[in-house]
Order: structure tokens, then C-alpha cells, then sequence
């Protein structure tokens, strides 16, 4: 399913860009909910060495994972939607 990002989304990436980590730098402080706000939960993940998050759409939660290079991609506006995936426990 696609996603278009939003306003709340791309703060959270701007956060991520602000804290200019590495990804060792990420790895060694992961968090599953390092950052949240009313629509998304998430964090880094030193396993997949990736960001992943999840949304809520239509009261139904989501899960994806993205890159540090897709989230610097966000900020600057060139990705406007992602992949997410119906989220299995």
C-alpha cells in the first residue's frame, strides 16, 4: 500500500537529519520509539540498520522501514510516498 508522507512525517525525518548520526552512531542508541508523535512510532533498528516505524490508517497499523538515505531524500521533498505493509504480530 502506498502512503503519501505528510507534515508529521516529515518533521520526524527532519529530527533524524538534525541529529546528524552515523548509522554506528544510530545502531548504538536504537530505539523502537525514539520517535513519535500523534500518527507514527518509531526508531532505529541496528538489526536492519534501517529506521522503522509504524502508522495508523483507517484504525488499522502499518509497518515500513526506510534507509537514513531515503529519509534525507524526504526532507528535501523527492520522495513523497512510501511503502507500507499491514502490520503482523
Amino acid at each position: 500500500m502506498k502512503h503519501i508522507i505528510n507534515y508529521d512525517f516529515k518533521e520526524i525525518c527532519n529530527n533524524i537529519i538534525f541529529e546528524n548520526k552515523t548509522l554506528d552512531e544510530w545502531a548504538e542508541i536504537e530505539s523502537d520509539d525514539m520517535f513519535s508523535n500523534e500518527n507514527y512510532t518509531g526508531g532505529f533498528d541496528a538489526t536492519e540498520m534501517e529506521f522503522c516505524f509504524s502508522v495508523f490508517v483507517d484504525k488499522k497499523e502499518y509497518w515500513f522501514q526506510i534507509p537514513l538515505s531515503q529519509i534525507i531524500e524526504i526532507t528535501k521533498g523527492t520522495i513523497t510516498e512510501l511503502d507500507i505493509h499491514e502490520a503482523n504480530y
